[in-house]
């Protein structure tokens, strides 16, 4: 039997594939290549003749370890959808990688227990780095080049899928956009983007950074480490536009080992204010731009255990580097307080590290901005928080406890094999089936109901809660102690200007 649709850019043929229909590698924009490098996303011409949609597209440029991956030509959206059924509940998942690295062809992220419910998935590849991500506007002679090209292709894939998604048995009106770390950034990121109003009802933002935003001013002292990475100066940039594009990878490398010695506390390149995104998310959101958005948010209990490390850290990793950091934001009078108060949080050393900088790791840039994100959107939609914090044998073991992206596994019901077997080997299978079955079908019944898990789980009313709970023992509690790290934290701001 052929599986083919008729979208508004041509005919799709898909395969089936265990049980459902799948089509891989559908082109949703032009290919960003020659005069479209680092330009933003342009709409693609229809195509004459039938797309055969059987694999995956390529993944954007990056650097994984010391192999190169990807192509410039990586624009492409992947669907996965029933045999049958029509108007179905849609889940568009965004894949992590902090923007510099990640493929939406992650076997853990292909979604099919998703679609086993009844969900029409779709998931997209989107620019990183150095062609996504940073901004050279305002160079000499780089006029040429364009801001926020990696959210650019965000806006457009939202775009596609709205006008599309009917032709594959989805409901265009009942979208729910999702994503993890970065993936988790770009969906807060959707919320406060004009462009895409409309494009989506729901929003799961699993370990977003929703202050991994940068005013184009700030953009600059990415860009200076770039240069010094690359051994160039500002006359160099116009080389962008022919260079190898795996090249760049040297000054983009740079940023990622110095980033934290020379900026404390700043994030990777991430998406810049402009006039794709006027403002930075929550402010927006907290202006009503997201109204009767329904959200899901949460963080994990031991984020910054992947990112706070003794050398070649992500975040701060001693006093000195968090008093620079707060002396670089004009908060230096706060350091003996905010000291004070992560010193009363430490118990004991992690992989060569304090656990202050680790749970100041977490709220840097995860937890404390999630909250302020769900109180942003109070009074304006239906808001839902969540903690992940079960820490398995494998993260007493590692030190890693319950770390950045340890939730995936559960969000995807995918836990069999691979690493995430490995992250609960030992574990009791009754406990591990049953945290793996709250986790994921409370995404399932978000995305179909718009609801995570009925009554047992209230919707969010401030900043103690009430927090649903994954653990050994999956529940629902009040979080007072959120309280007092707030009142810290509505005064402290990191290159946020």
């Amino acid at each position: 039997m052929e599986y083919i649709v008729e979208t508004r850019t041509g005919k799709i043929r898909g395969y089936e594939r265990d049980g459902h229909i799948a089509f891989l590698g559908i082109p949703y924009v032009k290919p960003p290549v020659g005069e479209l490098r680092l330009k933003r996303a342009v709409p693609i011409e229809p195509w004459e003749g039938i797309l055969d949609a059987k694999e995956y597209g390529s993944p954007a440029v990056q650097k994984m370890g010391d192999q190169f991956l990807g192509s410039e030509d990586c624009l492409t959206l992947n669907i996965r959808r029933p045999l049958t059924g029509e108007k179905l509940p849609v889940l568009v998942f965004i894949h992590g990688g902090g923007y510099n690295t990640g493929s939406a062809s992650d076997p853990l992220l292909a979604g099919e227990s998703f679609v086993e419910n009844g969900i029409v998935y779709v998931t997209f590849q989107y620019r990183l780095n150095v062609w996504g991500f940073y901004d050279f506007t305002g160079y000499p002679e780089c006029e040429a080049f364009e801001s926020n090209c990696g959210l650019s292709d965000h806006i457009a894939a939202m775009r596609w899928i709205h006008e599309n998604i009917a032709a594959f048995g989805g409901d265009p009106e009942r979208v729910t956009i999702a994503g993890e770390s970065a993936g988790g950034t770009s969906v807060l990121l959707m919320m406060a983007v004009p462009a895409v109003k409309g494009t989506f009802q729901q929003v799961i933002a699993s370990s977003g950074l929703p202050n991994g935003v940068f005013s184009r001013e700030t953009n600059r002292k990415h860009v200076e480490l770039f240069l010094e990475g690359m051994g160039w100066t500002e006359d160099d940039l116009p080389k962008l536009a022919d260079i190898d594009p795996f090249a760049v990878q040297k000054g983009n490398d740079f940023i990622a080992e110095m980033h934290q010695y020379r900026y404390p506390g700043i994030n990777l390149p991430s998406p810049v204010v402009d006039d794709l995104l006027p403002e930075r998310p929550i402010e927006a959101i907290r202006k009503g731009c997201a109204e009767g958005i329904r959200l899901m948010i949460g963080s994990n209990l031991n984020e910054g255990t992947f990112f706070v490390r003794p050398e070649h850290t992500f975040f701060p990793n001693s006093w000195e580097m968090i008093e620079e950091a707060l002396r670089n934001n004009g908060l230096e009078n706060l350091y003996e307080e905010v000291k004070t108060y992560y010193e009363s949080t430490s118990h004991g050393m992690h992989n060569g590290v304090d656990e202050a900088f680790i749970n100041f790791g977490t709220d840097l840039p995860f937890q404390v901005p999630a909250i302020k994100t769900a109180q942003a959107q109070l009074g304006h939609g239906p808001v839902w928080m969540y903690r992940f914090q079960f820490i398995s044998k494998f993260g007493k073991k590692t030190g890693m406890l319950c770390s950045h992206a340890m939730d995936l596994p559960c969000d995807f019901n995918f836990y069999k094999e691979g690493f995430p077997k490995i992250q609960f080997e030992g574990e009791p299978e009754d406990v591990v089936e049953r945290l793996v079955d709250s986790v994921h079908m409370g995404w399932v019944n978000f995305v179909k109901c718009g609801v995570p898990a009925g009554e047992e789980w209230p919707q969010y009313q401030g900043y103690a809660g009430p927090v649903r709970i994954y653990d050994r023992d999956v529940r629902t509690e009040e979080l007072p102690e959120r309280v007092e790290l707030m009142a810290l934290w509505e005064r402290l701001h990191f290159y946020e200007d």
